[in-house]
């Protein structure tokens, strides 16, 4: 007699790919409309399903947490970072919780590389004044940007894709900096040919570009607070692909509106869709709506990795991406 399958709860809808994978493997519940769930609807999935599958617009909190059933074992999150699960409060109740981690970081890397582009060399504002009909030719003065090559790259996280990041902007002739909680082996520095700064602020004081790689964990949240964002240069730039919340956004937004930081590119936002309005008004800022893993390739390849978690747990191993307190 074949034994009983796993019953699995998807929060949202995933690559085609995926969803077909995941109803050949398991008793499915999948999500009909791509919205996210409620807190009701997660609670209800949670009390139903040995298995939940969410994703970042998922608050997975400990009141949540506190009304799983028994039979939820394992939170196989649909992403790298699990700053939407309280893996703490999951471990405690007996719940595992895995993530992708790598999958993403080519895709974010390259789309660092290009809000910083974008930003120098004011690309959106070019697309915007040839969309409008406006534009009546070539002129010396005309959109002038910024040059990158030989610039400072202060990168804030050198993880992996801190590193992928490094690589990349290296090829581009800029000059390599970076923080990090840990300084890298030297035959790691010496290959990217990057520079250790041991004082963030030193760091941030002397770029002319910051790119924001980290997690989001209480340790980082505004890092890059109101006086730290005033340390930097006024011609300097500052991207975040990694999490909103490293970010004060309303001290940035107050810091791009009276000229005191050159430009910014966002992918991430401190409060989800929530953007400061004053934000979105400006023209030295380059906003988009959470894309930096949005790669048919990548959001594959991250389906495929939590089926690998789902598959190795229900075959009374251990997931290969399990998430445990200690590594926040």
């Amino acid at each position: 007699m074949p034994s009983k399958r796993l019953s699995v709860t998807v929060t949202r809808r995933l690559p085609d790919a995926v969803e077909t994978r995941m109803r050949e493997l398991f008793d499915v519940t999948l999500r009909e409309d791509d919205t996210p769930m409620t807190a009701a609807e997660l609670i209800a999935a949670m009390q139903t399903s040995d298995v939940l599958v969410p994703t970042v617009t998922d608050e997975i909190n400990a009141k949540v947490l506190g009304q799983a059933g028994d039979r939820l074992k394992l939170i196989a999150n649909y992403g790298a970072g699990v700053d939407n699960v309280d893996v703490q409060t999951a471990r405690q109740r007996g719940i595992l919780v895995s993530n992708t981690p790598g999958v993403v970081t080519e895709d974010t890397a390259d789309m660092t590389m290009a809000l910083i582009l974008a930003v120098t060399r004011r690309i959106p504002e070019g697309l915007a004044l040839m969309q409008s009909g406006d534009w009546d030719g070539w002129a010396p003065t005309a959109m002038i940007g910024g040059r990158i090559a030989g610039r400072r790259l202060g990168i804030l996280g050198m993880g992996r894709i801190g590193q992928a990041v490094a690589k990349r902007a290296r090829a581009f002739g800029m000059q390599i900096h970076y923080n990090n909680r840990r300084r890298l082996r030297p035959e790691v520095e010496d290959d990217l040919d990057a520079t250790w700064w041991d004082s963030l602020d030193q760091m941030v004081a002397r770029m002319d570009i910051i790119s924001i790689n980290c997690p989001h964990t209480p340790a980082t949240f505004h890092l890059m607070n109101a006086r730290r964002l005033k340390l930097m240069k006024p011609d300097a730039v500052i991207v975040n692909t990694a999490r909103g919340e490293v970010i004060d956004e309303n001290a940035l937004t107050r810091m791009l509106r009276a000229g005191d930081i050159a430009g910014a590119g966002l992918d991430v936002y401190e409060n989800g869709t929530d953007v400061n309005p004053r934000l979105r008004e400006l023209k030295n800022v380059v906003l988009l709506p959470h894309m930096g893993s949005a790669t048919l390739e990548g959001r594959v390849e991250m389906g495929e990795k939590v089926l690998l978690n789902i598959k190795t747990f229900d075959d009374g191993h251990r997931p290969p991406d399990l998430v445990v307190p200690a590594m926040l």
